[in-house]
This record gives C-alpha cells, sequence and structure tokens, in this order.
C-alpha cells in the first residue's frame, strides 16, 4: 500500500508541474507539425507529371494515316498530352533541345521519326510508349482493310482510352509519409526524455528537505524506490499515450491496427529512460552535471536514432553508432509493426530495453542501499 501512495504523490507532484508537462506534451506535437509539414517532400516517392507537349511535322503526301493520327491527338487531350503541330519553317529538334516540348515528331511517307529530350526521359518514354502503340494499332487496321474495310473503324474505338499514363506498384508494402514519420520519431523521442524528470526522484527529495522525513517514517528505502518509479512510469506514459493519440486523430498519422503492442514497446522505452535518469543521478555528485550528461545522451540519441531527420541505409561506424541509439531500436520495431504488420519485431526492442533498465536499476538500487539516506 506505500508504494502505491508514494507513486500516486509522485503521479500528483508530476501533473502539478505545468511547465514540465507543457514541455512533454507541446514540444513534440510542435516539432511533429513543423518537421512533418516542411520535410514532407523527403518522404515521396512519386514522380508527377503534369503536362507533356508535343510538337510535330506532318510532310507526307498521303492523308489516310494524318486522318488516323488527328484522331489519336484529339483523344490524348484528356490525359495531359499535347501536340501542336510545326511551321514549315520550324526546327523540331532544336525545339527540343532548348527543352521548349519534351518531344518532337516528324511524320514522312517513309515512316515516323520521334526525337525527344533526353532531360525529361519520363515524359520521353511516355510519348515513346503512346507512339509505338499507334502505330502498332494502325498497322493492325491497315491489314484489317484488307480483308474487312468496314471494320477499320472498330479497331481504333476498341482500345481507345484515356489513361494513358498508368502506374502499377510491384511493391505492397506501405511506406510512412512525414507526419507517418515523425509522429513516430518525436514521440519516442519525447519518451526518451522522462530521464529528465526522473534524474530528479530521489534527489529531489534532497533539495526539498524531504529526503529525512521519508527515512524516518515507516518505509522501507526500495518501497520508496519502486513507488518513486511506478509514478513516474504511470505519469510519464500518460503524456505518451495522449501524444499517440493527438497525433492519430488531429495529425492522422498511421499508428497500424496493433496500437497495443506499439504502446507495450512505448511503456518499455519510458522504463529505460526513467532507469537511465536514476542511474545518472547516483553516479554524478552535482545536479548541473545530471543535467548535461542526460541531455547530450539524450541529444546523441535522438540525432543518430532519425528523430530530426531521416538518416537511411547506413553502413560502416554510422551504422554501428546508429544501432547504439535506443530511438533505432523502438523506431524500427514501432515502423515494422506498423507498415510491415511484423509483430515480431517488437521483441529486439522488448530485450534491449528491459535488459538496460534492470541493468541501470540494479546499480540505481544499490547505491540507494549504501547511503545512510536517500
Amino acid at each position: 500500500m506505500n508504494i502505491f501512495n508514494i507513486a500516486f504523490m509522485e503521479i500528483k507532484r508530476d501533473f502539478r508541474d505545468v511547465r514540465h508537462l507543457l514541455f512533454m506534451l507541446a514540444f513534440p506535437i510542435v516539432l511533429m507539425l513543423v518537421l512533418g509539414t516542411a520535410l514532407s517532400n523527403a518522404f515521396t516517392t512519386a514522380i508527377p507529371i503534369k503536362n507533356v507537349d508535343v510538337l510535330y511535322k506532318d510532310t507526307s503526301t498521303t492523308g489516310e494515316f494524318s486522318k488516323y493520327f488527328q484522331e489519336f491527338i484529339k483523344g490524348t487531350k484528356k490525359s495531359g498530352i499535347h501536340f501542336k503541330k510545326a511551321a514549315s519553317s520550324t526546327n523540331g529538334q532544336n525545339e527540343v533541345k532548348r527543352n521548349h516540348y519534351d518531344g518532337y515528331i516528324m511524320i514522312e511517307d517513309s515512316g515516323i521519326k520521334l526525337y525527344i529530350n533526353e532531360g525529361n526521359s519520363v515524359e520521353g518514354s511516355v510519348i515513346q510508349g503512346m507512339l509505338s502503340s499507334f502505330v502498332d494499332k494502325y498497322n493492325v487496321s491497315s491489314e484489317v482493310a484488307k480483308i474487312a474495310p468496314s471494320q477499320v473503324k472498330e479497331v481504333f474505338l476498341a482500345s481507345s482510352h484515356d489513361d494513358y499514363i498508368k502506374d502499377t506498384s510491384i511493391s505492397s508494402n506501405k511506406q510512412p509519409g512525414s507526419m507517418d514519420y515523425y509522429a513516430i520519431a518525436m514521440t519516442t523521442m519525447i519518451a526518451l526524455y522522462a530521464a529528465m524528470s526522473s534524474s530528479k526522484l530521489i534527489s529531489g527529495e534532497r533539495i526539498r528537505k524531504t529526503a529525512d522525513r521519508l527515512i524516518i517514517a515507516p518505509i522501507s528505502k526500495l518501497e520508496i524506490f519502486i513507488g518513486k518509479i511506478l509514478g513516474s512510469i504511470v505519469a510519464n506514459f500518460l503524456c505518451i499515450i495522449a501524444i499517440v493519440y493527438f497525433s492519430k486523430f488531429f495529425f492522422k498519422a498511421n499508428w497500424g491496427s496493433n496500437l497495443w503492442l506499439v504502446f507495450i514497446v512505448l511503456l518499455t522505452e519510458v522504463l529505460l529512460s526513467i532507469s537511465l535518469g536514476l542511474v545518472v543521478s547516483y553516479l554524478t555528485k552535482s545536479n548541473a552535471s545530471v543535467r548535461v550528461i542526460i541531455m547530450i545522451v539524450v541529444q546523441l540519441s535522438s540525432f543518430f536514432g532519425g528523430a530530426y531527420f531521416k538518416l537511411g541505409d547506413t553502413s560502416g561506424i554510422l551504422k554501428f553508432i546508429t544501432q547504439l541509439s535506443p530511438l533505432t531500436w523502438s523506431n524500427t520495431a514501432i515502423t515494422k509493426i506498423i507498415y510491415a504488420n511484423d509483430l515480431s519485431a517488437a521483441f529486439p526492442a522488448f530485450i534491449f530495453n528491459l535488459g538496460l533498465s534492470l541493468v541501470f536499476l540494479l546499480v540505481a538500487s544499490i547505491s540507494l542501499q549504501r547511503r545512510e539516506g536517500l
């Protein structure tokens, strides 16, 4: 019962600290909004194609091919491909070189010649594929005309369409957008900041001159230790839950269908952060040193864990350093849970977070028992 009373008092103390509460809630939400909006282009893999401009010149003497080509031009207008007839004095190749057009088509009695702008490879591929389709269709209609001239029109109408540009994804795995990424990154980062408040769990009692009162009370040091840790875990984890649901409903961030498992990963990270703050507070003598050490650890972990920008594929010494960051473990696990539905990805994060937490708590508890007071 003493443990729960101490935990309850610690929760109330954390929520009465308005400055700390605003930092834990407002700081990640503001960063999430700013970075998620400003760096949205860094997370898109789509290549936008608005309009494709094609210049053409018809010097053929037979009008049959030109007639079908004009019908073809009319059909492509709906799909954003625009054809313009060149004047007789216009040098179409120079127009393409100057980037005025994406392609240039010359229609002659001997056939069709196509010149494309190598700088616009995507648009050039669209023109080439579209023109090849038309020529194939025309060749088929020519053969049909020899047997059944009345069916020539049906050849073109049967396969006419407006969607000349069509995308098909080979990989079905979803990828996080900028807001999805920073919703995860900012949440795991602020969970690591719990080390700042936990560093004052015991030292704060000494600063407030209440440590002696706790020692003479009929409460063991272990009960005080467990109660304070439990209260800090609940207070910080409630902030994490609020951030997750805020980003989910207001920023429309994707947290997947296994949110319970995501929360377990975040809970283990909160435990790691609190145990880190405790062990640092016991191993250093000055409160100023505690804040500096924790801030350095948190900032380095955030930087190499991809909190501020996506690191991508790393190798060598950089990969080794990124793997040391607790944010790397948690972010990787949460991302795989959400986007690959890989529930087993949570176990490495569990092992690392809980393993280090137990080591830190063991060192902190031994240091506590060796002290005369708290």
